[in-house]
């Protein structure tokens, strides 16, 4: 019998995980949360651009909890930890790619409580935070031994990020440098990134260590045109997020993403080099191991404010993580926790 799953909220993710979930051989779309009341009533497949469902949107979340179903991946654009709570007390397992993915004792013990009483799993999962970051840097450090290092790092033109809202006034692009320092988002991305660098050191077994972060910008030379709007000269035109662990001053794990809008007209002069648009795994040990991915990212600007794969690889990795986490033992699970995850054939392909 297909599991029950529940897509909460409908923007980038959540549209390409419902395409994701009816896809899936052993999953069935029932229900559909989204944000905004003009959804409310709407065939979840006129949403996403699909054939129609049958399960129709609603803006109530109170429906949502009454609900039967198995799992909800919750994909809005901030978490609520309230919201999460509810929905694990309800009895239903939770997936999402907005955090929990190395839970420190304080949050495991506002939030276990609640997937104990419904007997039903939380799991933080995505691509970056949930994947590149972590799970991929220690996935790769199996094939070494006496690791001193590991990075996780992406490499992103935030054009193709159709988002124009999200970009400007929480991601601080097209305003001034100041601004941007003093804006949300590296605590918004604190979060998850810290998660990951905690979850790389103790699952490697590193020594205490101290978490630093960086937060660098360059700022537009001349106009450039985004699907934000025009980024103005000396207004925030690239940004680059870090969180490095030392011991000591030795640097022992380092997770960052770094965001431009093109690679002309910036000051400094970044630019992706060589290797183009990539997310890079990298271990130092015995032996030493990197790993460039190329493949999430789209192919122009264009074709990313159609169809973002780095979104697709998100929404996909929580989908595909779903069957797992129905299965398991009550309370939060994480990745080291898990079996591997993987996807499954094509309808046309499969058995």
């Amino acid at each position: 019998m297909a599991l029950r799953v529940v897509q909460w909220a409908t923007g980038g993710v959540g549209q390409a995980a419902i395409e994701h979930i009816l896809a899936h051989p052993d999953l069935e779309l029932v229900g559909c949360w989204v944000h905004s009341p003009e959804k409310s009533g709407k065939d979840a497949g006129d949403i996403v651009g699909s054939d129609k469902t049958g399960v129709i949107a609603t803006h109530s979340v109170e429906e949502i909890l009454a609900l039967d179903a198995d799992c909800v991946l919750y994909a809005p654009l901030l978490p609520d930890a309230g919201q999460v709570r509810a929905i694990l007390r309800s009895g239903k397992n939770v997936v999402t790619p907005l955090g929990w993915f190395w839970p420190t004792d304080r949050e495991r013990s506002k939030m276990e409580p609640a997937a104990l009483e419904g007997g039903v799993t939380l799991h933080g999962t995505g691509i970056d935070p949930g994947g590149a970051t972590e799970q991929q840097p220690l996935f790769f450090s199996g094939l070494s031994s006496a690791i001193t290092f590991v990075r996780g790092e992406e490499f992103s033109d935030i054009r193709t990020y159709n988002a124009p809202d999200v970009v400007r006034h929480i991601m601080g692009f097209g305003g001034t440098p100041e601004e941007a320092k003093a804006g949300p988002m590296l605590g918004l991305l604190a979060r998850g990134f810290e998660q990951s660098v905690r979850m790389c050191l103790d699952t490697l077994g590193f020594a205490d260590a101290e978490i630093r972060s960086s937060h660098e910008i360059a700022v537009a030379t001349a106009e450039i045109d985004s699907p934000a709007g025009v980024i103005e000269p000396g207004r925030v035109a690239a940004q680059r997020f870090a969180w490095e662990a030392f011991i000591g001053e030795t640097k022992v794990v380092r997770v960052a993403v770094n965001w431009l809008m093109g690679e002309e007209n910036l000051d400094p002069a970044w630019e992706f080099g060589p290797g183009g648009e990539r997310f890079e795994i990298e271990v130092e040990g015995d032996p030493d191991c990197s790993v460039v991915i190329h493949g999430w990212h789209p192919s122009s600007v264009t074709a990313g404010l159609l169809r973002n794969p780095g979104i697709v690889v998100t929404a996909a990795h929580c989908v595909n993580s779903i069957p797992t986490v129905c299965a398991a033992p009550p309370g939060i699970l994480t990745f080291v926790d898990m079996p591997v995850v993987t996807g499954r054939a094509h309808p046309d392909l499969a058995r």
